[in-house]
């Protein structure tokens, strides 16, 4: 079997069956009787599909003035269309917001709050979040830049599931948006230069092939469009601190 796909089955394996015990660890250790409500689940659907759209449609805005920057500076410029499956495959990549979003602003972040002050908490799950996603094995320079794009990353996403009241949804519209929008991009959508300097668009995980994939949460112009975001959420950082069963 590929191994690619031996890692997804893993990966869904693994993210079943933290479905599976995290309402249990809820009722037991976090001492709450409705585990996904605490979470910011289960919520009346119209708030939810609002709260949803209204992440995406912040995704999409970082991503037009990245693409529009870019072809300013003479880096890119407008390509084809998709294919049907890397359409798919951009869909499929909202579950990667999904997941991510419930594993560090939904459960992390309110296991950090039973022994963190609220603020302490948020900052706590933004540096593992970072930790996790940066690559720390291609030199010093992508470490250097990716870290704290992605540290600010994980605090925009906690300050938008604040920002919506302890619903997830719009957190998830956010990274989900960020990460299915940034690989339709790079698909088809937009052609870039193959070496646009890692200080301005951050690593390039593919530098000898045809199609680059860049991660512009590291370099200058992702770290711009996530100050503008921390700017526009920066009132929803004045909660008193919270215990995990209200909001987050």
């Amino acid at each position: 079997m590929d191994p690619a796909a031996v890692k997804l089955l893993v990966s869904l394996g693994a993210f079943v069956l933290f479905l599976v015990c995290l309402p249990l660890r809820l009722r037991r250790v976090w001492a709450v009787a409705r585990p996904w409500r605490c979470l910011g689940l289960n919520a009346p659907l119209g708030r939810s599909i609002r709260a949803l759209a209204h992440g995406l449609f912040q995704a999409a805005l970082l991503l037009l003035g990245l693409s529009i920057l870019l072809q300013f500076l003479g880096h890119a410029h407008w390509g084809g269309g998709l294919t049907m499956g890397q359409t798919i495959n951009a869909v499929a990549l909202m579950g990667v917001g999904f997941a991510e979003e419930l594993l560090f602003r939904g459960w992390l972040w309110g296991e950090l709050q039973l022994r963190l002050a609220w603020r302490q908490a948020a900052m706590a799950q933004a540096v593992v979040f970072s930790v996790l996603h940066t690559r720390f094995d291609q030199g010093w320079a992508i470490p250097l830049g990716l870290w704290p794009g992605m540290l600010m990353l994980g605090l925009v996403l906690a300050g938008q599931r604040s920002k919506d009241d302890n619903l997830l949804a719009g957190a998830v519209g956010l990274h989900g948006g960020l990460v299915a929008g940034w690989f339709a991009l790079q698909s088809g959508l937009l052609s870039l230069e193959p070496s646009i300097p890692v200080w301005l668009m951050g690593p390039n995980y593919n530098p000898v092939a045809a199609s680059p994939d860049y991660n512009p949460v590291g370099g200058l112009l992702g770290w711009l469009g996530l100050s503008i975001q921390l700017l526009r959420l920066r009132w929803h950082w004045g909660y008193a601190d919270h215990n995990p069963g209200s909001k987050p």
